[in-house]
């Protein structure tokens, strides 16, 4: 079972109104990741969001892309070089690169910037993000009915807004079935990170949780489940099925990419 995301989009001002697409020249597309691109979960998913930019213009289109940027000074690094090799349009998809792609649109009005699940906009920063918890929602209600323990272990990176929503989110919902169930959270304090994703899923299960749920981009978790054995996953960003299926029961996918083509036709 999976589900998939409605992705939000906010245009920030007449900065935007003009598109990328409407240049003479070819357009260069600037991607920056948090984690690599074969991480199975966010990044992997935002990835293929690019690669559906370059597939429906061809070679009207030139995208690139830097994987595994830490969020902070290094983001901002990151993005100056972009601008300055020559991207129209940049893309900055994790909340912690909020203040760099504020900064990198300061030093570079005509550069069209675009934030994923931040809140802070400028004429040439618009934000965009998705009804995550609404997936969450679901996975909550079929955690809280399949749990014989009781016990659900929720594994979080940070604690931010779209995060938080997530947990509060599968809370509600598995209390609704299920008015025994509890909810166990440990925060990594990462986005990706497998072996401290997988430490927290084993101290979860160590406590008695028989469901893990992440807001975690590796599929340790689901490798963990795997080895106690008993215990169901739900798959975070991406289906996370191939790897450990016996498992994932079910995974919320992202998919970015018909937002990516029209933003970039724009």
């Amino acid at each position: 079972m999976t589900f998939k995301t409605v992705l939000l989009g906010a245009t920030a001002a007449m900065g935007l109104a003009t598109g990328a697409m409407a240049q003479d020249d070819k357009t260069k597309v600037g991607f920056i990741y948090v984690g690599p691109i074969g991480d199975l979960g966010w990044s992997y998913q935002h990835d293929q969001g690019r690669l559906a930019v370059e597939e429906e213009f061809g070679d009207q289109v030139e995208t690139v892309y830097v994987e595994s940027v830490p969020e902070g000074p290094d983001a901002e690094r990151v993005l100056t070089q972009m601008a300055l090799q020559g991207a129209d349009m940049i893309f900055t998809t994790s909340f912690g690169f909020m203040e760099a792609t504020m900064n990198a649109a300061q030093k570079f009005p005509d550069v069209k910037f675009e934030h994923a699940t931040g809140y802070q906009r400028a004429d040439n920063v618009s934000t965009y993000s998705a009804r995550f918890y609404e997936g969450r929602a679901v996975q909550g209600l079929i955690a809280g009915e399949m749990t014989e323990s009781n016990i659900i272990g929720y594994i979080g990176s940070y604690p931010i807004p779209e995060v938080i929503r997530g947990i509060n989110a599968a809370y509600i919902q598995a209390k609704k079935v299920n008015p025994e169930v509890e909810f166990r959270v440990v925060w990594a304090y990462t986005w990706f990170d497998p072996a401290k994703e997988a430490e927290a899923a084993k101290a979860l299960i160590d406590a008695g949780a028989d469901v893990i749920l992440q807001h975690t981009d590796s599929t340790a978790p689901q490798a963990a489940a795997q080895e106690a054995g008993d215990v169901i996953t739900f798959g975070q960003a991406s289906d996370m099925f191939d790897y450990a299926p016996n498992p994932r029961v079910s995974s919320i996918i992202d998919n970015w990419n018909q937002y990516y083509i029209d933003r970039v036709a724009r």
